[in-house]
């Protein structure tokens, strides 16, 4: 019995682990990728996703016409390209975000920069993360929001067929497990 009971707290414990270190990959830009004109600016994009420590950012663009530059929140702000915090030239970049805080990224082409293609990520810390709320069906009117900062132009709704993966879920992995951890509990408080 003493065995038992240590086998389903050494299995609760190990489904909470889990279930707080699941990171996920974003696609910036969906379906566009990183390019000049979004169907989906990228600050409303950016702001409808949560992002996570350990989460992954995946930049896709064109190889020699294009980069993604990591920068400084003032270089963010006047399209800097001399002094990037780092540089990705592939055409398939990968950024892994390992703090929280604020991540600001620009295109590598000054006046791509300029005309609008460029990124804030606000990466929230485990312990202060607050579930998105469901997420409602497309309408055919767009909904009403808040005017854009001033450095971040306004783009349309997103275009219908984005890729899947390319948001944050309606509900966390926490969420998603914590009803299998609690039943667990129970039956190992009922043995």
């Amino acid at each position: 019995m003493a065995f038992q009971r240590i086998l389903w707290f050494f299995f609760i414990i190990s489904a909470a682990c889990f279930s707080s270190s699941h990171a996920r990959r974003f696609y910036v830009g969906n379906r566009d990728g990183w390019v000049l004109d979004p169907s989906e600016s990228y600050s409303q994009w950016a702001g409808r996703n949560r992002f996570l420590v350990n989460d992954t950012l995946y930049f896709k663009y064109k190889k020699k016409e294009d980069s993604v530059l990591e920068v400084s929140k003032d270089d963010y702000d006047h399209c800097n390209t001399e002094n990037p915090i780092a540089k990705f030239e592939d055409g398939d970049s990968e950024f892994t975000l390992q703090r929280s805080g604020p991540f600001y990224f620009i295109s590598g082409n000054k006046d791509h920069c300029q005309k609008g293609q460029k990124l804030i990520v606000v990466v929230i810390s485990e312990r202060h993360f607050r579930p998105a709320p469901a997420t409602l069906p497309p309408s055919s009117s767009p909904p009403a929001a808040a005017p854009p900062k001033a450095t971040t132009p306004s783009s349309p709704s997103p275009a219908e067929g984005a890729p899947k993966g390319s948001s944050s879920p309606a509900s966390s992995p926490q969420q998603q497990i914590s009803p299998a951890i609690t039943l667990l509990l129970f039956s190992y408080l009922s043995l």
